[in-house]
């Protein structure tokens, strides 16, 4: 039978899982990003892992490349047209201000510039009437500009569009067979959701990554075509599930999220197996740190994604899993600012050429360099043993670069507590993006286990959850992969959406019934078309609000609605976020509809993941190394292989634990237990 595999392209490390069901088992591979060609860390990692692409059924694969597109502003010189009037949506935005009192911030500018920015004649109406016939000698006229101004993607976008798409579909239509080799989308393709900006937005940026991903994916394709591969290829959606390579390079904008929703799915698997209701699903790659919340087993996705985050970045309005990301990873680089303040991060140092301690020509200090310094990492075993890490280097970097700049000197204890200060401020930084998705968001962050996976979320678990308060964490087995585990895990998924407006009426419930069937015909045709007719499950949702607002809240229904039913999930939801509801004299309304198709398709067991250590296994630790501890000083810690670990072995810190691609790190005093699943569930004592 042939495998199935999963591929995560994270910033410094590529991440593969091959799913064997013949043999019952999964294979792990994890190799150094390969910038020059990213197909090549995958296509290595699958080598590593066992994985015979010529006998592979599927292969799911998850990336950065889109939103690091965005973020570094290298894409497509991408066009946009729109209704004429209304060439400048893009540049006037939202006329809000969200830190009122910097007179001096600025959003960042749009990704299609003034000069690439056209108009036609046009016009729809809010009720999807023509006010206005498209003029399509103007749209074939504008072809010829947009090869004179070297467009290498358009973008369509016009009023009212969402109402009734008719004209931007022929126009997208018209360009389309005008420009031959050049992108070109329209806003409705991606959303049939009010809010002009959002839409042109949207458009924009799906013109700006779509001729990078269209040769991404070709390129990916013709690389394991050439290996012999005849499966099924998939992309990982930004929306906790599986989409076709087609349907990717329609909807590169999908993509936005794609690497770290994996890891979310599979933590969310195993809160569901662990019966653990609020869990925190903490991810610490090379690059980023991203958490988000599980409850009783599911994952909040929002309608609308912010690059470069809301006060100076631009709307994506495409289903995202609610996740928050920071610029803590363990190749983030530490630094003294101007002002003589140590910093971690954004900046990275990557795969290549990485941490100092990698010996690949990196020479600044990193969090890695930091955990090697204070013995938490061992310099022998990093990656199994496969990558040797260099101390004196570690020492050198942090010294010359922090150290000695900050006024401590450059001996052995000077660099000891400058390592503690650069993992402090890491933690602090991550320790601020947990609170944004709980405190931020009125859950006491006390209340939830920390469920902590990647290269570097295990050896900081201990300390975040101190930190905030948090007494239980759980280490899944193979952290280091996770994310390409989640991949295996998740179902094949689509999302369709609709902007409706009417109240909880006899006349308002009569309009939700008809777009309810007017959707489901959608979703279900969209369904056939990407899931190649297998079985489908839907999924509805409402977004209300009271009469006047102007935010929405998500509230989930099941079948036809009843209008006190809908009220009455409505006011729950919002009394939950907001502690309160208005009362009577506000009435609720419904301002959209979402559903969600999915295919649960066939998955590993969990089951496969546990460690091999046979029941009654008596282990030892593999040796024993300096760790710095605060308070405490150097002590010789137990070093323990985590294979070697049966369900219901216990110990007590301090202690490491260390296993293919990560390393766990237990406090003194903290008390670990191997679970039934092979996960490490660590309880906290003051």
């Amino acid at each position: 039978m042939p495998h199935f595999i999963a591929a995560d392209t994270g910033g410094t490390f590529t991440d593969v899982t091959v799913y064997d069901p013949v043999k019952g088992e999964i294979r792990f591979g994890k190799t150094l990003t390969t910038y020059r060609d990213l197909i090549d860390g995958v296509v290595a990692g699958i080598d590593e892992a066992g994985g015979d692409i010529g006998d592979t059924a599927a292969l799911r694969h998850g990336t950065t490349h889109v939103i690091n597109a965005f973020l570094q502003r290298r894409g497509a010189k991408a066009a946009l047209v729109s209704t004429r009037g209304f060439r400048d949506v893009l540049e006037i935005g939202r006329g809000n201000r969200p830190v009122p009192f910097d007179t001096g911030s600025r959003r960042e500018p749009p990704l299609v510039p003034r000069a690439l920015r056209f108009e036609v004649t046009e016009r729809m109406g809010a009720d999807g009437s023509v006010i206005e016939a498209l003029d399509e000698t103007e749209v074939e006229a504008l072809a010829s500009v947009l090869i004179a101004a070297g467009a290498e993607a358009v973008a369509v976008s016009f009023l009212n569009a969402y109402a009734n798409p008719r004209h931007e579909q022929r126009a997208a239509a018209i360009l389309s067979a005008r420009l031959p080799g050049v992108y070109v989308t329209a806003a409705t393709a991606l959303t049939r959701e009010w809010f002009e900006y959002e839409r042109s937005a949207t458009a924009a940026a799906n013109a700006f990554v779509g001729p990078a991903i269209a040769a991404y994916a070709g390129g990916f394709s013709r690389r394991l075509s050439q290996r012999g591969f005849a499966g099924t290829l998939a992309m990982m959606g930004s929306n906790g599930g599986v989409m076709p390579f087609e349907a990717a390079v329609e909807r590169p904008v999908a993509l936005v999220e794609s690497g770290p929703i994996g890891g979310v799915i599979a933590a969310a698997a195993y809160a569901r197996a662990l019966g653990l209701g609020k869990v925190i699903a903490f991810d610490m790659g090379g690059t980023t740190a991203k958490c988000a919340l599980v409850e009783d087993g599911v994952f909040a996705v929002q309608p609308t994604y912010w690059v470069g985050g809301y006060a100076r970045g631009f709307p994506i309005r495409s289903p995202v899993l609610d996740i928050v990301e920071v610029g803590a990873g363990g190749g983030s680089i530490a630094w003294v600012d101007p002002q003589g303040r140590l910093r971690v991060g954004p900046r990275s140092a990557g795969s290549e050429p990485g941490p100092a301690c990698f010996g690949r020509g990196g020479s600044e200090p990193t969090v890695t360099d930091a955990n090697l310094r204070l013995g938490r990492i061992g310099g022998q075993s990093f990656l199994g043993g496969r990558l040797a890490l260099d101390a004196q280097a570690a020492h050198a970097a942090i010294a010359g670069h922090v150290a000695v700049p900050l006024g401590y000197g450059e001996g052995e204890a000077a660099t000891t507590r400058v390592a503690h200060g650069i993992l402090d401020m890491a933690t602090t930084l991550m320790a601020g993006a947990v609170k944004e998705v709980t405190v931020a968001r009125g859950h006491d962050v006390r209340d939830f286990t920390l469920f902590v996976f990647g290269g570097g979320g295990p050896i900081f678990g201990v300390e975040l959850a101190r930190h905030l308060g948090i007494r239980q964490v759980v280490v899944p087995p193979q952290p280091g992969n996770f994310s390409a585990v989640g991949m295996l895990l998740a179902n094949a998924r689509l999302d369709v959406a609709r902007s409706l407006v009417a109240d909880l009426s006899a006349a308002g419930m009569a309009m939700l019934e008809a777009a309810l069937a007017e959707l489901k015909v959608e979703a279900l045709a969209a369904a056939a078309r990407e899931f190649a007719g297998r079985d489908v499950v839907l999924h509805w949702q409402a977004d209300m609000r009271y009469r006047g607002q102007r935010h929405s809240i998500p509230v989930d229904f099941a079948g036809i609605p009843t209008a006190e039913g809908l009220r009455a999930a409505f006011e729950a939801g919002y009394g939950k976020r907001f502690g309160r509801t208005l009362g009577e004299d506000f009435a609720p309304e419904i301002v959209g509809l979402r559903v969600t198709a999915e295919n649960p398709g066939d998955r590993p067991d969990l089951g496969l993941l546990a460690p091999a250590a046979p029941a009654g296994t008596r282990p030892a630790p593999v040796a024993h190394r300096p760790l710095h501890l605060r308070p405490g000083g150097w002590v010789e810690a137990p070093v323990w292989r985590r294979d070697t670990l049966p369900a219901g072995f216990t110990l007590t810190g301090p202690a490491v634990i260390e296993e293919y691609g990560s390393t766990t790190l237990i406090g003194a005093g903290d008390v670990a237990t191997i679970g039934v699943l092979g996960e490490i569930a660590i309880r906290l004592i003051d």
